[in-house]
């Protein structure tokens, strides 16, 4: 008992010295993570997973945009989530497979942002920030076989699959009113048609229907 009384001090004083916060509630509301290989003959698909973790209670939007290599925005969607439920995206398929200038993307960016627009999502409205997504994503890496410490010649590869949790990231007001504001002029309003004329527009797949 006394070893155990020992232990939990030090962890008393580092909560106290933090003003009490050493076990706070993660509050994250915007995520980034990246896409890799995407769209290789032969490669595997990505994944992004997002998880309502019912903090709210409510159900909430996942605000989607995806971004090429260029930093340049080429879809973007927002996906109704569920209290407890989990949304699960191919990265080739739903993610990629629309992208508003036709080109095939091979490696960029994902940025989330957790949204609980009451009024449903509308491209290029303003985001109601509300913690309660938790995300995670699956990487495709390139491993090239080697002869001799030379390359295939025929340039051969195989394929490795990671997974790791998307990055809480910090939602400056900029990014917060320019990701929609982009999203709609590619999208389309309900005052005026977007620029991709359909294109640019990601899919929200079926909630809870993993794979």
């Amino acid at each position: 008992m006394k070893k155990l009384g020992l232990l939990l001090l030090p962890i008393l004083a580092i909560t106290l010295m933090l003003g009490g916060n050493a076990f706070a509630q993660d509050n994250s509301v915007f995520f980034t993570t990246y896409y890799s290989n995407a769209n290789y003959p032969g490669a595997p698909d990505a994944t992004v997973r997002i998880v309502n973790d019912g903090n709210t209670d409510n159900s909430l939007y996942a605000d989607i945009y995806v971004l090429d290599d260029s930093q340049e925005l080429q879809e973007c969607c927002g996906c109704f989530v569920s209290k407890d439920g989990l949304l699960s995206e191919s990265v080739n398929t739903e993610l990629l497979s629309n992208s508003l200038t036709g080109k095939i993307n091979h490696r960029g960016v994902i940025k989330i942002i957790s949204d609980a627009n009451v009024n449903g999502w509308d491209a290029g409205s303003a985001v109601k920030t509300t913690a309660g997504l938790r995300v995670s994503a699956t990487h495709i890496q390139s491993l090239k076989y080697e002869f001799h410490g030379l390359s295939d010649p025929g340039g051969s590869y195989d394929w490795a699959v990671t997974e790791t949790n998307a990055n809480d990231a910090n939602l400056g007001t900029v990014e917060k009113s320019l990701l929609p504001e982009e999203c709609g002029f590619i999208v389309g309003t309900e005052d005026a048609a977007g620029l991709g004329s359909g294109a640019g527009v990601c899919t929200c797949t079926m909630e809870d229907w993993d794979f």
